[in-house]
């Protein structure tokens, strides 16, 4: 396995050794390979998709907006 050497802000060290019975390593690696499912998905729907870059955007204005409404109307119940 190789390895991979992250530097990391002084405060979030001393988090992370608060928990120091947790794996941080096996956390990373998942975090990792999870990113990288999303990347690939997106990588490959883009190349797929027919829609100009405005478009998209535009569409997740749209989407954006609407799932705001929806989750401020169920705040309010």
């Amino acid at each position: 396995m190789a390895s991979v050497t992250l530097e990391i802000p002084k405060e979030l060290k001393i988090k992370l050794d608060h928990f120091s019975d947790l794996n941080w390593s096996a956390i990373a690696r998942e975090a990792f390979t999870e990113k990288l499912k999303d990347l690939e998905f997106l990588e490959k729907f883009k190349s797929e998709s027919k829609l100009t870059e405005e478009e998209a955007l535009n569409l997740g204005t749209k989407i954006n907006t609407a799932v705001s409404k929806k989750y401020k109307k169920s705040q309010k119940k």
